[in-house]
C-alpha cells in the first residue's frame, strides 16, 4: 500500500463550510492549516478559524479559487505540504492534482490520472463496464458529428433520451430529448453549451428514465483495498442540484444495497483508486444504473457520518498519512441533510447579502455545518449554499420530525434562504411516505 510522505500543514484550496469542516478536522489530529481567501472573503469564518490566512486574489474565482498559481504560491509561502480540494472548484480537476504534486506537495485526493478518467463521463462508464457495473443504455462513447449516427443510436437506445456532456458535472451539459425532429437542434445547443462552460463539446447519448431515483455509495480506498460507507439517497433535487439527502435509502431491498457496495468496492480495487469517493446510481424498478463517479469529498457527506460515526473528513487525512481503513461501520438510525440556500423564496435566485443576526436550532441529533456568522458577508460570486442542517434519529420519522422542528427554529436574518421550501418538501405527500423520484420536487413546485 502506497501512503503519502508525513505533512503537518494543510492549505485547504476551498472556501465556505467545507474549508471550515476541514479546517477543524485538520485541527483535531493536530495540523496546522492554511487558509486562502478571496478579496471578498476578508473576515470570512475558514479565515478566522485557520492556524494562517493568504489573499489569493480578487472576488471572481477564476482569479482567486480557481487560480492554480495563486494557490500554489500561497502553499509555498505558508510552508504547507499539503493540499485539500474540498469540493467544487479545482477539486475534480486533474491539473491541479498534477500541479500539486509537481510541487512536491500532498494532494489529498486521488492521483490525477483517476481523476481524469473519473471526470470523463465516457471514459468514467467504460471504466465500469469493464468491472461489471450497471450502466444505462446509451452510445457506448462519444456520439462524433455524424448526424445520420447519432440519429440512428438514439432511434435504437428509444425516445426520450438524455444528450449529455462527457466533462459536464453538477446537473450541468445535459439535454432530454423526446423526438428525432428535436434532436439535431438539442445535439447543437448542447455541443455549444459544453464547450462554453467546460472547454470540451464531447457529447454522448443516454436512455432518460422516467422516474428514477438518485441513490449514492460512499467509498473510502487506499489504493489496494476499499470500504463501502453505505448509500444515500439523494432524489430531492431541483435542476438537477441536490435540495435534501438522506441516509439510509429507505424501500430498497438490502441484499441489493449490498451487492452494489460490494460491486462499488471491487471497482475501486480495480481502479487502485486512493481516498474518498462516491459512485452516483439512477435506480428504477429495481435496478441500478451508474451515471457518474465523483472523486472527492461530497455536500451531502455529512449523512454518512451521522449514521456511521466516521468522521470522513478525518479518516481521509489519516488515510493518506498511512492509517489503516476504518472497520466496517454499523448504520445506526436515519440522518436528513437539508442544504440551506442563499436565495429569494420567490424569484429563487441567489440572496447575497449581510448576516444581520443568526439564531441555530439545537437539541438531540441536531447538527449545523456552515460558515456563517452574525455579521458574516454572503457574497454574490459563488454558490449560494451557506449552511447544512444534518438531523438524526433512530427512525426516518424521527429524523423528518427533529428536522421540521430545526428549521423552524433556524433564523437567518438580512439575506432570505429556502428553509420554506424545505419545509414544504418535507411535508409533502411525495416525500413522506417515500413515493419520490428526482422528479418529485419540480412537480411539487
Amino acid at each position: 500500500m502506497r501512503t503519502e510522505p508525513p505533512f503537518t500543514r494543510v492549505l485547504i484550496a476551498n472556501r465556505g463550510e467545507i474549508a471550515v469542516r476541514i479546517i477543524r478536522a485538520c485541527h483535531q489530529l493536530g495540523l496546522a492549516t492554511v487558509a486562502v481567501y478571496s478579496s471578498a472573503d476578508r473576515g470570512a469564518l475558514h479565515t478566522r478559524l485557520a492556524t494562517s490566512a493568504i489573499c489569493i486574489g480578487p472576488a471572481p474565482a477564476k482569479d482567486s479559487y480557481l487560480n492554480i498559481n495563486a494557490l500554489l504560491t500561497a502553499a509555498r509561502i505558508s510552508g504547507a505540504d499539503a493540499v485539500h480540494p474540498g469540493y467544487g472548484f479545482l477539486s475534480e480537476r486533474a491539473d491541479f492534482a498534477r500541479a500539486v504534486t509537481a510541487e512536491g506537495l500532498v494532494f489529498l485526493g486521488p492521483d490525477a490520472d483517476t481523476i481524469a478518467t473519473m471526470g470523463d463521463k465516457v471514459s468514467a462508464i467504460n471504466a465500469m463496464k469493464a468491472v461489471g457495473i450497471p450502466t444505462l443504455p446509451g452510445s457506448d462513447g462519444a456520439v462524433g458529428d455524424d448526424m445520420d449516427r447519432i440519429e440512428a443510436l438514439a432511434d435504437t437506445i428509444g425516445y426520450p433520451v438524455l444528450i449529455k456532456a462527457s466533462a459536464g458535472g453538477g446537473g450541468r451539459g445535459m439535454r432530454r430529448v423526446d423526438s428525432a425532429m428535436a434532436l439535431k437542434d438539442a445535439i447543437d445547443l448542447t455541443r455549444s453549451e459544453a464547450k462554453a462552460a467546460f472547454g470540451d463539446d464531447t457529447l454522448y447519448l443516454e436512455k432518460f428514465l422516467p422516474h428514477p431515483r438518485h441513490i449514492e455509495f460512499q467509498i473510502i480506498a487506499n489504493g489496494e483495498d476499499a470500504l463501502c460507507l453505505g448509500e444515500r439517497d439523494c432524489s430531492a433535487q431541483r435542476r438537477h442540484q441536490k435540495l435534501i439527502e438522506e441516509a439510509p435509502a429507505p424501500g430498497i431491498d438490502r441484499d441489493l444495497i449490498e451487492s452494489m457496495m460490494h460491486r462499488c468496492e471491487q471497482a475501486c480495487r480495480s481502479l487502485k483508486y486512493r481516498g474518498v469517493g462516491t459512485f452516483e446510481f439512477l435506480y428504477q424498478d429495481g435496478a441500478f444504473f451508474f451515471i457518474e463517479m465523483n472523486t472527492r469529498i461530497q455536500v451531502e457527506h455529512t449523512v454518512t457520518e451521522m449514521v456511521t460515526g466516521i468522521d470522513l473528513i478525518a479518516a481521509q487525512l489519516q488515510l493518506a498519512q498511512g492509517a489503516p481503513l476504518p472497520a466496517p461501520p454499523q448504520v445506526r438510525g436515519h440522518a436528513i441533510e437539508c442544504r440551506i440556500n442563499a436565495e429569494d423564496p420567490r424569484t429563487q435566485l441567489p440572496s447575497p447579502g449581510k448576516v444581520n443576526a443568526l439564531m441555530l436550532p439545537g437539541g438531540p441529533g441536531v447538527r449545523w455545518d456552515s460558515a456563517l456568522f452574525a455579521g458574516a458577508a454572503v457574497p454574490p460570486h459563488y454558490d449560494s449554499m451557506v449552511g447544512k442542517l444534518i438531523c438524526h434519529g433512530d427512525s426516518r420519522e424521527q429524523a423528518i420530525a427533529r428536522m421540521h422542528q430545526a428549521l423552524t427554529e433556524l433564523k437567518i436574518e438580512g439575506i432570505h434562504t429556502n428553509q420554506a421550501l424545505q419545509q414544504k418538501i418535507l411535508a409533502s405527500d411525495d416525500f413522506s411516505p417515500w413515493q419520490q423520484d428526482i422528479h418529485f420536487a419540480a412537480r411539487l413546485l
